[in-house]
C-alpha cells in the first residue's frame, strides 16, 4: 500500500525536482519503515515490546562484535560470529576490549533494575547494534532475536552471496513470562544420537527455550550408562528391530538378536550439559518408575514383584487402553516391585550416578501410569502393605513415591514427577509436580504448595495428530495448532508463585527418525514457545500465523522438516440417516478456501470451493479436498473416503 502511494507521488512530482526529492525521501522512508516494522513484527516469541524504525544496518564486509571481557560473553559473541560466518560472505571477529569502535555489534552487561535476569534491551540502527542485559544469559537470547531480523538464509548450512544481509532498525525491549520454558524428547522408545540430541538444543533455543526434558528409561530401552549397574546398558538399552505400526509388533522371540537400541556413556551425558550450558539450557533427566520399567526389570529381574522371564520391549503391547476409554491394565508387569528393598538399593545407585552428572537441582522420577494388578497379586505385596498399615494400592505407590523422593533428597536434589505422584497421599513439599493430564493435576498441586510445570496432553503434546488422521502419520489422538496456540500455564485462581512454567512433550513410539521428529515439533512447538516466554496479552491467532509463516522460509533455509497441516480442512461429518450424512468443512485459517470434488479427480483452484454443507452424490466412493489462499495451493490434497466419514458420523457399517 505505502510503496504503491509513493511510486503516484513520484509520477507526479517528476517535473517538481525540489518538492520530488522531498517526496522521495519520504517515501523511502515510509517503504523501509513498513518493511522494518513487517520484520520486526515476525520475531517467535513476541518480545515485550517492539518499535521499528527507519534505515537498516547492513552487515559489512567484516562484521565486528564487541564483546566484554568475560569468557561468558566472549562464547556467546563467538556463536553469533559462527552462524553469520557460515551462512554469509562476511567474515566476523570478537573483540574483548572497551573498543570505541562504530559500525559494530555490541554486547554489553549493564546493572538495571529493568531489565529482568533473562531480559534484553536491543537497539539497530544504520550505524551499529547495542545489545544490554543484565545476565550473559539475558544477552544469549537477545542473539537470538538479531538472527530472527536477519533475511531468512541466515540459517543456511552454506554461505549464501546472493542476498543483502541487512537488519532493521529497531527498539525492542524482551524479558520472559516464565522461568521454565520446557521441550521433552523421549529418546528411550526410539534412541537418538548424541549428535541429534545437540541439533535439537540447537533448534529449540533459535525460540529462547531453557529446559531440555530427557526421557530416559522406558519399557523400549534404559539409555544411560550406570557404572554401578552394568546391565542397564548391555541389556537394557537392546531390543529387537521392528518396523512398522507401534503397539502392533509381535513380541520378540527369547533368542531373538537384539540389535537396535543404544545409550549415553557417561562422558557422553557430560558432552551434552556442557553443550546445553554453552546455550543456556538445563537439562532434566528421567528415570520412569515405578511403571514404564521394563527395561530395568528385563536387565534384572529380581526387581519385580512378579517372576518370569522378561525382555525389553519392541513396540509389542505391555499395556492396554481400551477404545472409549476405561482404565488401562497391564499384560506384562512393567513395574519395580515397591515391597522389595533391593530395589530402593537399586534407586540408590542410579540417583548417586545421575546426580553426579546432571548440575539441574531437580530429578524426574516419572510415576505414571502404574498398573496395580500385579501388586494386588502379590503376595510379597499384600504383605507389605500389612506390616506397613498401608490400606491399598495406591497408597503403596505413595510409598513408593516418598522412598524415591527421600533418595533423591540425599544426593542434594529435589524431585519432580507426574501428578500421578499425587494420589495416595502427599509427597513432601519441596517435590514438583509435571502436570500432563491435562491442568487438574497442577492445580490440585500448586493448592497444596507445590512447584508445577503445566505440560497438558490437549495442549502441549506434539506427538499427536496435527490435521485429520487421514494424512498424518498413525497416533491416537489429536492437538491442532489453533489448540495448541491457547496454551496457558497459569491458570485462573492459582498463585502465579507456584507455576515454574510449560512444557510441550515429543514421544518417540511412533518416531522413527529425526525429520519425523522435527514434522511433529514444528510449528507447534513455537505455539508453546510463546506460551512461555510472551505475555498472554499480546496473542493474536491471526498475526502468530503470519510469523509462523515467516518461520517456515527459516525452516526452508535450514533444511528443518515441519508441518503444513495447518492449513489442512477439518472435516465434521453428521448423520442424517441411517446410511445419509452431511459433511462440513472448515479450516484452522480464515483466509483460505476449500476446493473440493466426489469425482475421484484432484481438485485445484478451479474446482468448486465449499460454501455450505455438503451431502455425498449417489455413488461417491470418496471426497477429495485442497486448500488455497487466492491463487495458490497452501494444503495438501487430502482424499478422505466417505465410509469413514459415515463412520465419524455414527453410522454402522
Amino acid at each position: 500500500m505505502l510503496e504503491g502511494v509513493c511510486k503516484l507521488q513520484l509520477i507526479i512530482s517528476y517535473n517538481m525536482k525540489k518538492v520530488g526529492f522531498l517526496l522521495i525521501a519520504f517515501c523511502i522512508g515510509l517503504v523501509s519503515f513498513s518493511q522494518n516494522n513487517k520484520t520486526a513484527n515476525s520475531i517467535i516469541p513476541k518480545p515485550v515490546s517492539v518499535v521499528a524504525k527507519t534505515g537498516n544496518y547492513l552487515l559489512p564486509k567484516q562484521v565486528v562484535i564487541v564483546a566484554e571481557n568475560n569468557e561468558t560473553v566472549k562464547k556467546i559473541a563467538d556463536h553469533l560470529a559462527s552462524i553469520i560466518e557460515t551462512a554469509t560472505s562476511s567474515s566476523a571477529i570478537v573483540l574483548t576490549t572497551n573498543s570505541t569502535r562504530v559500525n559494530t555489534i555490541r554486547l554489553s552487561i549493564v546493572k538495571s533494575k529493568n531489565i529482568p535476569a533473562e531480559g534484553y534491551r536491543l537497539n539497530v540502527s544504520p550505524s551499529g547494534i547495542l545489545l544490554q542485559a543484565a545476565t550473559p544469559a539475558g544477552l544469549f537470547y537477545g542473539t537470538q532475536t538479531i538472527l530472527q531480523l536477519l533475511p531468512p538464509e541466515i540459517n543456511s548450512k552454506t554461505k549464501i552471496n546472493t542476498i543483502k544481509w541487512n537488519i532493521p532498525a529497531v527498539a525492542i525491549t524482551d524479558s520472559p513470562r516464565f522461568g521454565y520454558r520446557g521441550l521433552m524428547l523421549d529418546v528411550a522408545r526410539h534412541f537418538f544420537t548424541k549428535q541429534q540430541v545437540k541439533s535439537f538444543i540447537d533448534d529449540m533455543v533459535q525460540f529462547k527455550f531453557n529446559m531440555l526434558h530427557l526421557h530416559l528409561t522406558d519399557d523400549e530401552g534404559w539409555r544411560v550408562e550406570i557404572k554401578s549397574l552394568p546391565k542397564l546398558t548391555t541389556v537394557g538399552a537392546w531390543r529387537a528391530p521392528r518396523t512398522g505400526l507401534w503397539g502392533k509388533f509381535t513380541k520378540p522371540a527369547p533368542d531373538e538378536p537384539k540389535t537396535y537400541g543404544g545409550f549415553y556413556t557417561q562422558d557422553d551425558i557430560k558432552e551434552l550439559v556442557a553443550y546445553a550450558k554453552e546455550r543456556f539450557v538445563n537439562i532434566l533427566p528421567e528415570v520412569d518408575m515405578p511403571a514404564h520399567s521394563l527395561a530395568a526389570v528385563a536387565s534384572y529381574p529380581e526387581l519385580s514383584c512378579t517372576p518370569g522371564n522378561y525382555q525389553v520391549s519392541s513396540g509389542d503391547p505391555v499395556m492396554i487402553w481400551p477404545e472409549g476409554g476405561g482404565h488401562f491394565y497391564g499384560l506384562v508387569d512393567n513395574t519395580l516391585c515397591p515391597a522389595n528393598e533391593k530395589v530402593y538399593d537399586f534407586i540408590d545407585k542410579v540417583m548417586t550416578e545421575l546426580s553426579a552428572l546432571f548440575p539441574y537441582e531437580y530429578i524426574h522420577m516419572g510415576g505414571d501410569e502404574a498398573y496395580h494388578g500385579f501388586w494386588e497379586k502379590s503376595e510379597t505385596c499384600q504383605q507389605f502393605m500389612k506390616n506397613n498399615g498401608i490400606k491399598d494400592v495406591k497408597g503403596l505407590q505413595a510409598y513408593f513415591v516418598a522412598r524415591v523422593n527421600k533418595i533423591i533428597n540425599s544426593k542434594g536434589k529435589k524431585m519432580i514427577g507426574w501428578d500421578e505422584i499425587l494420589e495416595g497421599g502427599e509427597p513432601s513439599k519441596n517435590a514438583a509436580v509435571m502436570s500432563w493430564r491435562g491442568i487438574a493435576g497442577g492445580i490440585a498441586a500448586a493448592k497444596l504448595g507445590h512447584p508445577v510445570v503445566m505440560t497438558p496432553n490437549d495442549y502441549v503434546y506434539v506427538d499427536l495428530y496435527q490435521g485429520d488422521r487421514v494424512a498424518e502419520p498413525p497416533t491416537y489422538s489429536k492437538v491442532l495448532l489453533n489448540k495448541a496456540y491457547k496454551f496457558d500455564p497459569l491458570p485462573k485462581d492459582v498463585e502465579p508463585q507456584y507455576i515454574l512454567g510449560g512444557q510441550a512433550n515429543l514421544w518417540s513410539e511412533r518416531l522413527y527418525n529425526m525429520r519425523h521428529t522435527q514434522y511433529m515439533l514444528w510449528p507447534r512447538a513455537l505455539a508453546t514457545a510463546e506460551s512461555v516466554w510472551s505475555q498472554p496479552g499480546s496473542k493474536n491467532w491471526n498475526d502468530f500465523v503470519q510469523r509462523v509463516e515467516t518461520q517456515f522460509e527459516r525452516f526452508d533455509a535450514a533444511e528443518i522438516n515441519y508441518s503444513r497441516s495447518m492449513y489442512d480442512p477439518i472435516f465434521s461429518p453428521k448423520k442424517l440417516t441411517d446410511s445419509t450424512i452431511s459433511i462440513g468443512l472448515e479450516t484452522q485459517l480464515s483466509d483460505l478456501t476449500i476446493h473440493y470434488t466426489f469425482d475421484e479427480s484432484f481438485p485445484d483452484y478451479f474446482y468448486e470451493s465449499y460454501k455450505a454443507l455438503l451431502t455425498v452424490p449417489a455413488g461417491a466412493s470418496s471426497l477429495t479436498v485442497v486448500t488455497y489462499r487466492g491463487k495458490k495451493q497452501m494444503g495438501k490434497i487430502i482424499k478422505m473416503p466417505i465410509a469413514e466419514l459415515k463412520k465419524r458420523a455414527g453410522i454402522k457399517q
